[in-house]
């Protein structure tokens, strides 16, 4: 839910803000009609969400952290993407140069591509409940952490800001999306998943899964790669040396921001519908910590 945070609205000299999501906000040129140039400026805020609630706290160098991880995965997949520059030089506003990106403008599929190679989450639950993920069965004895004889693609539909995504199966998306369109969805993110997890794993990070999303290029008419990719906000990442399926993996995420929301330290009842409170200075630091340290292991660079 937005309440309680008020949407962070630059005035950046070219450009006119139309859109703002959990944590990004989205502009396009401001000497064209609304919806009429085929550019937008994607800039990566630092808010931070949990429980479909974005908090009033925030998380320094989130945005920058997410952008330029997103732009480092980009380099190295060979999936067409969206991203058509990322620097001043490129036209970005040097106001927010380093946290936002110059996009292609795709046609968004309505569908949040995820695929999972361990088991553990929303998907663990189901498990316990029927041997299925997405009604995809899986091996008898697994636990949380354990990982699967092959990836699977998980989809869900998209929901509103504040509202929580909904786990779908396959033919849902063929339903949605059409035949063609759902197997390309389908095998362009286990594409993804596969190439980023042994690049990971080169790196010492275990990529549990994965959320991407893709829309169509109406210049190119190809599916084409956008949004975000492979961050921690999109991706559970665990560390390779702690990995030990039967309990819960420390990641390198908002884990911390969960487990304090949740903890009798916050006074929140996440039942409850309340606004979740602000952040510990303690929490908000060790979050930023785990963010630079997921960057600065998978990239092999300082973060600065």
């Amino acid at each position: 839910m937005m309440a309680g945070y008020q949407t962070e609205t630059l005035d950046l000299p070219g450009w006119r803000h139309v859109y703002s999501g959990k944590v990004r906000d989205l502009y396009e040129p401001a000497d064209s009609g609304p919806g009429e140039s085929d550019r937008v400026l994607v800039v990566a805020s630092d808010r931070i969400s949990a429980y479909d609630f974005v908090l009033a706290s925030t998380i320094p160098d989130k945005g920058r952290i997410l952008t330029q991880l997103s732009l480092w995965w980009f380099d190295q997949l060979n999936v067409a993407n969206h991203v058509l520059g990322s620097t001043a030089e490129d036209g970005v506003p040097v106001e927010v140069e380093g946290r936002a990106m110059i996009c292609r403008r795709l046609e968004m599929y309505p569908v949040e591509c995820i695929a999972r190679g361990y088991l553990t989450g929303s998907g663990l639950a189901e498990y316990r409940e029927s041997g299925t993920v997405c009604e995809i069965p899986l091996p008898t004895g697994l636990v949380d952490g354990s990982r699967l004889p092959e990836a699977i693609f998980t989809p869900s539909a998209k929901a509103a800001v504040g509202e929580h995504d909904e786990n779908i199966t396959y033919e849902d998306v063929t339903g949605m999306v059409g035949d063609d369109a759902a197997a390309q969805l389908r095998d362009l993110t286990l594409e993804i998943y596969r190439e980023a997890e042994k690049i990971a794993r080169e790196r010492g990070i275990i990529l549990a899964d994965t959320k991407v999303e893709f829309g169509l290029d109406p210049v190119t008419g190809y599916i084409t790669l956008g949004d975000e990719v492979l961050t921690p906000d999109s991706s559970r990442f665990w560390d390779s040396k702690t990995w030990e399926p039967g309990k819960a993996q420390p990641s390198f995420d908002k884990q911390y921001v969960r487990d304090w929301l949740t903890s009798a330290e916050s006074g929140w009842d996440r039942a409850s519908g309340q606004e979740p409170p602000a952040l510990p200075a303690a929490v908000v630091e060790r979050t930023r910590a785990r963010y630079v340290e997921a960057y600065e292991k998978l990239t092999g660079r300082t973060f600065a």
